[in-house]
């Protein structure tokens, strides 16, 4: 999943970004106010992890401008070193989904990240079945009859993206920014994304027939279950 770090405290930042990105997080940083609001305007986000104490303005102004764009549905974990009751209901009512204190743990990050995940996507435990295929978000795993596949991290990503928008169309693009990160850094005419797809869907068919894995032509995929 793709994440920004928005927070100019560098240490924490990179140290968030060495644990994120060994759990299998596409990582993006902001140091300031300005640089946050443009990568938000550009890029939407599974996770952002805002500070409210920024160098250049108040990160519920960062809040502020995402929730004024349309069609967004980015995660929002503050991070702030500010104990007043008054900021934490602040944040929440103004969209917030969660409200971490420092210092924190990052596997306690890594847990509260994880809550978003299920109840965004209305999941009652870190486990999918998806037609016989058993998606595992916490551990990255996806098995078939205990049978563990040899996924590579991409084709991880695309099958935990897709399984968790079941039921809906997922463009190309969108899986261009969820799995690869910043759009502006990638060759979005390529078909990259079509090469990862194809192969993850001859591992997952090798097992299992996969009618229930479409091609929606010209726009992207979508998984079917219910």
């Amino acid at each position: 999943m793709n994440v920004l770090i928005v927070e100019d405290e560098k240490s924490l930042a990179l140290e968030m970004d060495e644990f994120l990105s060994n759990e299998g997080f596409i990582i993006e940083h902001a140091w300031k106010k300005s640089s946050a609001e443009e990568k938000i305007f550009v890029n939407n986000y599974d996770f952002i992890l805002l500070d409210l104490g920024l160098p250049d303005g108040d990160g519920f102004e960062v809040l502020k401008q995402l929730k004024s764009l349309k069609d967004r549905d980015d995660a929002i974990i503050i991070l702030t070193a500010r104990s007043a009751v008054d900021d934490r209901i602040k944040g929440l009512d103004e969209g917030a989904d969660d409200y971490l204190p420092k210092p924190f743990s990052l596997n306690e990050l890594l847990a509260r990240m994880h809550a978003i995940t299920r109840r965004k996507h209305k999941l009652e435990k870190n486990e999918i079945n998806i037609h016989g295929f058993l998606l595992n978000i916490q551990n990255r795993t996806v098995s078939f009859k205990e049978e563990r596949l040899n996924l590579t991290k991409k084709e991880f990503e695309i099958f935990n993206y897709l399984v968790l928008n079941k039921n809906r169309v997922v463009s190309r693009m969108s899986l261009t920014e969820h799995v690869w990160g910043d759009i502006l850094e990638v060759n979005s005419d390529s078909n990259f994304v079509d090469v990862h797809v194809k192969n993850l869907r001859k591992k997952l068919s090798s097992l299992s027939p996969t009618d229930w894995f479409e091609t929606v032509r010209s726009i992207g995929y979508r998984i079917n279950y219910t």
